[in-house]
């Protein structure tokens, strides 16, 4: 077959309804949640519960705002196509590249701290070398898995976040018994601005479910999609909610440290060492399953639909004929994860704080675009959405509330470092000059193919 005959192939539809389930439910953010948990509750306190409830609450929110756009327009590009329908095509690229390079920036940092929790299993090794080779290691056996299939990666994925669902729910239940209620007072030790500045990181930990869309191009039947993008929300709000109020019900919030898992160190309260074991190997399926599904897997499609589109070069739209997956895609992310990585352990700041913080605009920016389109979907096309399977209750209520999450992510991301928030724009101008200097470049080179043809 042909170069250009496979670059006309279309992703095989083979992924059932809990496949796309535990796609959303395993991209929510590995480290966010394992790692980086110390610091909300060092920053809320008790507190910290209830705020990463209200950023859980608001990613709920976003699916449901967002579900009729799935089922009415199922597409690997997602938020793309649906932003380049109602608002054009500029509005289109910047919409899902902007996803993809949230997820692409993910895959540094989760991967990074991959490798440090593999090392957890290793205490004879030593120094920086060994937790970089594990990412690498790691990146690279899921990117193969993505390479030979959907259907396979699919149902790696499923595995792992059913056990990964089955510890957290065991941790909770069992642990319940052993809370000390003493733990939760005071609730707000730094005050109202502490849970304010808690939020974001509840955010961050809880980014990356609405990733399922993304498998609009590979679902059996669209209509599982706003069930899935419902119930993964539902399930990790609960599940990470019942196992944070343990967790600080064993730990005073004033003991929990940043330097390892707390819920690693919870686990080993109730359990003991075995229960630490488990609970750190939870802790990396957790980051594994975000890289799996959400770095490699949606980044790629992403990239293969705007390559599709022309917005990318066209070696990205590359479909493998026998296993249907987007190959050069997957390869040019997982380059550019191992480069973050590799990036990350020589500068982790510039990685874990200025990229991450890149991250959370870059999908601000796109969740914000995506409910634009789902108003205007409802507003022009009001015949169309009510004659989906599946429509939103309560309109206009979730995209409001999904509007107001951004506003309180973004004020309590980027009022105290408005420098970041101006390199994020810099960077979002040079993104539309490339842009309307490559579609420029196009159009004349399409017409002058016109006139060769006349």
């Amino acid at each position: 077959m042909s170069k250009v005959n496979q670059l006309g192939l279309e992703p095989q539809r083979k992924l059932g309804y809990w496949h796309i389930w535990a796609l959303g439910v395993g991209a929510v953010i590995g480290d966010g949640i394992f790692l980086l948990m110390g610091q909300g509750i060092a920053i809320a306190g008790p507190g910290a519960i209830l705020a990463y409830g209200v950023a859980g609450l608001s990613q709920l929110f976003l699916m449901v705002a967002l579900a009729e756009l799935a089922v009415g327009m199922p597409s690997a590009g997602a938020m793309s196509l649906w932003v380049e329908r109602f608002m054009g095509r500029w509005w289109g690229f910047l919409a899902g590249f902007t996803f993809a390079a949230g997820w692409v920036i993910a895959g540094g940092s989760v991967g990074l701290a991959l490798g440090s929790i593999t090392m957890w299993f290793f205490p004879g090794l030593e120094g920086d070398f060994w937790p970089v080779l594990f990412a690498v290691i790691f990146i690279s056996i899921f990117a193969l898995l993505n390479i030979l299939g959907a259907e396979i990666t699919a149902k790696t994925q499923l595995l792992l976040v059913v056990i990964m669902t089955l510890v957290m729910a065991l941790f909770s239940i069992i642990g319940f018994k052993d809370i000390d209620f003493n733990n939760f007072t005071p609730f707000l030790p730094h005050g109202i601005d502490g849970f304010w500045a808690a939020v974001p990181l509840g955010t961050y930990a809880y980014l990356g479910a609405v990733t399922l869309a993304t498998a609009g191009g590979e679902v059996k039947n669209p209509k599982d999609l706003p069930k899935a993008l419902i119930w993964s929300s539902v399930t990790f709000l609960i599940l990470y909610s019942a196992a944070q109020i343990v967790l600080q019900g064993l730990i005073p919030w004033d003991q929990i440290t940043m330097d390892s898992s707390p819920f690693t160190e919870a686990a080993g309260i109730i359990f003991g060492i075995a229960g630490a074991y488990v609970m750190n190997m939870t802790a990396w399926i957790a980051a594994a399953t975000c890289i799996l599904m959400g770095t490699l897997y949606a980044a790629s499609r992403i990239l293969y639909a705007q390559a599709r589109s022309g917005y990318l070069p066209a070696f990205l739209g590359y479909i493998h004929p026998k296993t249907g997956t987007p190959v050069y895609g997957i390869i040019t992310v997982w380059a550019i994860s191992v480069g973050l990585v590799i990036l990350g352990s020589v500068n982790p700041d510039f990685l874990y704080v200025e990229l991450s913080t890149q991250l959370v605009l870059a999908w601000l920016v796109s969740w914000t675009l995506a409910l634009i389109a789902g108003i205007l979907y409802r507003k022009n096309n009001l015949q169309e959405v009510l004659s989906l399977p599946w429509n939103q209750p309560l309109y206009p209520l979730f995209p409001i509330l999904g509007l107001i999450g951004i506003g309180i992510v973004f004020y309590g991301t980027f009022v105290g470092s408005p420098m970041t928030l101006v390199r994020g724009a810099i960077w979002m101008i040079g993104l539309y000059v490339l842009f309307r200097i490559f579609n420029r470049n196009k159009e004349i080179s399409q017409s002058s193919g016109k006139d060769t043809q006349l």
